[in-house]
């Protein structure tokens, strides 16, 4: 049996995690809260720092508490009243309004929702606890565990000259932390950056925020990639590099052709152009066999991000990078993040890579999500017929809705808070409003039944909206 005092420690951050939620709830003001430090609460409740880290790094990622730099972390300001969400920032609205109590969240994209491996993590930890003693445990491992790097090079090798090694990958404690370091060695400060469209609004953001010029490539209304437009784009503008997902992209859920990444690498190749890899859903098609655009761009001026977090949980929150190049910069921007990762859980996660069980995870989780986007589909095309088109995803865990008809989607948005249901507007996937008339609504959520009447409510919203224009 498990001695008591380790299975304490083992879930101490959940403990942690309930104790902050109720420490934020009792935030009533709408004015910015700061909450207590990592060393604060560390004191107060008897645990290590690197606890409180973890159970901060999840209250940030569901948009519960923000930090702010040589600061500290803030609670959200929260107002109960939907009406006082009508100003402002969208995002920060959006946010704002998933914290509400009885929310019905559909905005969302979390496809380990419908299955994670929590449970098969938390005891991996604890046999690796009997192997790895604390007192033989490093310090610090800047950019990751050697078990998970190595783990993550073979991931990604597929051939002798498309190849990765343990010291090409580099972990940090989340994606928006790795994002942030990116932006740094890469210089983005300032230069032109191509970025599809819709794209994410966490990359867009930093983007935003670190002064980047983002140029948008919406797809084809046919679900393809325009390469005519992006070749006119890397002849005639200073392009730095283009950021494009792996395989498929997220929100719309199109999924690239063979022949799209064909033609990228080849665009990509001729203008001697860096392209920065969103693999976030890279493992999530429902396609058994989906072609990657790494596999044909020249890997001397190619970089891959991810993060454990869409395929395991929030278990396992860390992002990472591959890169052959500047490998002195990342190690000392990883360096000077100093990333308190907890070593025991890397290898945890290197040891689902070795045994194979990521992969019987991966075949359950998309078959899960497969099923139940076509639920999901059935339920569209029951409850809002002719007001939306979308197309059926192709991976992950979210639906792409467009307004047949014009419409104000910050209306609808406003007007579905009114009915407990929050959505996000398509115009936070793009800095130029460029999907103004678009919605994303999630499928990962539980009860099918909740979903029915979320979309009859946005069938009536979407309704008035259109006769108030």
């Amino acid at each position: 049996m498990t001695p008591r005092g380790e299975r304490q420690a083992d879930f101490a951050y959940q403990a942690v995690y309930r104790y902050m939620i109720s420490l934020i709830n009792e935030v009533s003001t709408d004015a910015r809260v700061k909450l207590p430090s990592l060393r604060q609460l560390a004191g107060r409740l008897n645990v290590s720092i690197s606890t409180i880290q973890y159970a901060y790094s999840l209250l940030e990622k569901e948009g519960r508490v923000y930090s702010v730099a040589k600061s500290g972390y803030y609670a959200w300001p929260m107002s109960t009243n939907p009406l006082a969400w009508a100003g402002g920032d969208l995002l920060d609205r959006l946010y704002a309004a998933a914290r509400g109590p009885g929310m019905l969240v559909l905005s969302g994209d979390e496809p380990a929702l419908l299955g994670n491996l929590d449970g098969t993590l938390l005891r991996l930890e604890r046999e690796l606890v009997r192997q790895y003693p604390l007192h033989l445990q490093p310090w610090s491992q800047a950019c990751g565990v050697w078990e998970l790097r190595a783990a993550l090079a073979a991931r990604y090798t597929s051939s002798p000259t498309r190849c990765w090694h343990a010291d090409d990958v580099y972990v940090g404690a989340d994606l928006r932390g790795v994002l942030a370091i990116l932006i740094e060695v890469l210089g983005l400060r300032g230069t032109t950056v191509i970025v599809e469209s819709p794209c994410d609004w966490l990359i867009l953001r930093l983007l935003q925020d670190a002064g980047v010029r983002v140029i948008e490539l919406p797809w084809t209304p046919d679900g393809q990639m325009d390469l005519a437009t992006l070749d006119q784009l890397l002849r005639n503008e200073p392009v730095h590099l283009v950021l494009l997902s792996s395989a498929v992209s997220l929100p719309s859920g199109v999924a690239l052709t063979a022949q799209s990444c064909v033609g990228v690498a080849q665009l990509l190749d001729r203008h001697g152009c860096w392209l920065l890899e969103n693999d976030t859903f890279g493992e999530l098609g429902f396609k058994t066999s989906q072609t990657t655009l790494r596999e044909g761009v020249d890997p001397e001026r190619l970089m891959v991000f991810s993060t454990f977090e869409k395929i395991l949980g929030s278990e396992a929150p860390y992002g990472y990078l591959l890169s052959r190049r500047m490998s002195s910069e990342l190690q000392r921007q990883f360096l000077l993040r100093s990333f308190r990762l907890s070593s025991i859980r890397q290898r945890a996660i290197a040891r689902l890579y070795q045994s194979g069980r990521i992969d019987q995870h991966l075949r359950a989780l998309r078959q899960q999500l497969h099923e139940r986007s076509l639920l999901v589909g059935e339920s569209l095309q029951q409850h809002l017929g002719g007001q939306v088109t979308y197309r059926m995803p192709a991976a992950g865990a979210t639906f792409w809705l467009g307004a047949s008809r014009p419409v104000d989607m910050r209306q609808v948005f406003q007007r579905m808070l009114s009915r407990q249901v929050v959505v996000a507007p398509g115009e936070l996937f793009s800095l130029s409003g460029l999907h103004h008339q678009h919605i994303r609504v999630s499928h990962t959520f539980d009860g099918l039944h909740d979903l029915d009447l979320a979309l009859v409510a946005l069938s009536e919203t979407l309704h008035q909206a259109q006769i108030s224009q």
